[in-house]
């Protein structure tokens, strides 16, 4: 990291307003960046995220796709057929988590 940028991450992180502790309260927790990471390849359905991401419960899907849909980062639309279908897709908003994923999957590649 260049030195200027760094002093400059440093400044902001002083100030009440922290644009990077904002971005860190959106993020937050393990399953938040990887129900992003499935949504950034399209709509998908509950089941189909339950499937994709082993290991989260069904609760804890839930409670990321509600705190991400109230942050205007998911789109949770409700088709009117039996049984209900319900599809999640990125917001504008949500799509531009696209570089902070990337940006985490190339530093995860170096690990």
């Amino acid at each position: 990291m260049k030195q200027p940028l760094a002093k400059e991450l440093i400044a902001m992180a002083c100030q009440p307003d922290c644009p990077v502790g904002r971005a860190a309260q959106v993020i937050e927790g393990k399953w938040t960046t990887l129900v992003v990471r499935e949504l950034l390849a399209g709509p998908r359905r509950f089941g189909q995220l339950l499937t994709a991401l082993d290991g989260i419960s069904p609760k804890v899907l839930t409670e990321r796709l509600r705190l991400l849909e109230g942050r205007g980062l998911v789109h949770k639309e409700i088709y009117p057929v039996v049984p209900p279908h319900t599809e999640y897709s990125l917001t504008d908003k949500g799509m531009g988590l696209l570089v902070v994923i990337k940006a985490m999957a190339e530093f995860g590649a170096t690990l």
